[in-house]
């Protein structure tokens, strides 16, 4: 087996090729992160079939953990699109806030409807709603695109159950009820960040837009909307329900409750992620008046097919993990930097380079979580539970620093919102910037809080 600095130059080697095959030669992360783990593996001296068996330990203990969570968070995100659901809740959120407050409520929006739902499509979703809103305020649509954006991105990043998030929490081995709490915690500050970024720099831009539908015609669309009630219930109770079981599981409370007590064993049954995300999606058949094939194998697989995807790019990176963790260089990096102090810096800072140089958020927040897994202990963030929880929330924060030309999501919100692409870079790329740090510094405070 290689030992020392050559395992630092053949993990920065490997980092490399894989920017590479995704960014430059356009192959899927799926075929990347696996050919890197395989490459890596016999590189750093491990016997062949080691390197096979903990490239399929990786990829099985992944799907395992949350193969099945992943799956059930993308079909409740496409129920609630289908079924006008995001809107109902959009609709919602406008009444609280008002409409003298159009980009607070595109921000909050946002922010709720990325939880289930990709930001991309969440984007697209309400980019009608977006327009129809500026036309009506008189609030320039740079303002609400970016307060729109940002968003989105946070809880994209942050909360689970979208992907990203979840896989991290898995391969840190860190609590998803806190993760969600601390996560929403953490998200509120990127958010504001975001909103005050839109509101300085949305009004300067000029944006070559068609003006959309008006508020009234994107509503009729749908004809019969869901009401709030049956529309929030698919995300927040599933949210409620894992964060009443973290709480539970908690060792101060724990010790109170009694582990193996009838609370603690209900409270853990239907606060696992897999039970609270099924209640969820049994919660979106009540959004539909009636159940059509369309609905039961059109709408559910689609769901499938989006999981599918994501839990073959996060299966590779567990892959890639195992191979690192195989290697021992997390626990070489992880001394070597011990003397620097650097903590929740360095999940943030490989996060945001894989982000700005391959530009899947998902594909940064997978691959940084195997590369800090062996390092937690160094970096002063192994002790349980917030050490971990804290570790995810910072490659979240890094994994937003910064969506330009090589992230979709930099596309979709520069053509919905008729942006130029040095107009995108102002907007989208510097918000995004703007956000991940206040969502670092937020992190910190929590970490002084909590530690």
């Amino acid at each position: 087996m290689v030992q020392g600095s050559m395992l630092v130059v053949i993990l920065l080697a490997a980092i490399v090729l894989m920017l590479l095959l995704i960014s430059k030669f356009h192959f899927h992360p799926f075929v990347a992160l696996f050919a890197v783990a395989l490459v890596m593996g016999l590189c750093v001296g491990m016997k062949p079939m080691d390197v096979l068996n903990t490239i399929l330990n990786g990829f099985g203990g992944t799907c395992r953990g949350i193969g099945i969570v992943i799956l059930l968070g993308t079909i409740i995100g496409v129920m609630l699109e289908r079924s006008g659901a995001a809107f109902t809740m959009a609709d919602s959120v406008l009444k609280i806030v008002g409409e003298k407050h159009p980009a607070i409520a595109m921000s909050l929006i946002g922010s709720i409807v990325s939880i289930p739902v990709f930001c991309d499509s969440g984007f697209v979703i309400l980019s009608s709603l977006n327009k129809s809103l500026s036309r009506r305020s008189g609030v320039s649509l740079g303002t609400m695109a970016i307060a729109l954006s940002t968003g989105l991105f946070a809880t994209h990043n942050l909360v689970p159950p979208t992907p990203g998030p979840i896989a991290a929490a898995d391969k840190l081995g860190a609590d998803l009820g806190l993760v969600i709490i601390w996560g929403i915690v953490a998200a509120i500050p990127a958010i504001i960040g975001g909103y005050l970024y839109a509101c300085a720099v949305g009004p300067k831009l000029v944006l070559t837009v068609d003006e959309g539908e008006s508020y009234e015609e994107l509503k009729s669309k749908y004809g019969e909307l869901p009401s709030a009630f049956k529309s929030f219930a698919p995300i927040i109770i599933p949210l409620i329900l894992i964060g009443i079981s973290s709480v539970v599981n908690y060792p101060s409370v724990l010790s109170k409750v009694g582990k193996g007590s009838t609370l603690h064993s209900i409270a853990s049954f239907l606060g696992s992620p897999v039970i609270a995300l099924t209640i969820g999606l049994i919660l979106c058949f009540f959004l539909i008046p009636k159940l059509t094939e369309e609905i039961t194998h059109g709408w559910i697989g689609e769901g499938v097919k989006e999981g599918a995807n994501i839990i073959m790019i996060t299966a590779a990176g567990g892959s890639l993990g195992a191979i690192i963790a195989a290697s021992g260089v997390g626990d070489y990096i992880g001394a070597a930097l011990k003397e620097f102090n650097l903590g929740l810096l360095l999940p943030f800072i490989i996060a945001a380079a894989l982000k700005t140089a391959q530009g899947s958020s998902t594909v940064a927040i997978i691959t940084t979580a195997g590369i800090i897994t062996p390092m937690l202990e160094s970096l002063g963030l192994g002790t349980a539970p917030m050490g971990p929880v804290l570790a995810t929330l910072a490659i979240g924060c890094g994994s937003m620093v910064v969506s330009h030309a090589n992230d979709s999501y930099f596309w979709v919100v520069s053509q919905f919102s008729g942006m130029e692409l040095g107009t995108a870079y102002k907007a989208q790329t510097m918000a995004t910037l703007v956000e991940g740090v206040c969502g670092l510094i937020a992190v910190y405070a929590i970490a002084a809080f909590m530690l």
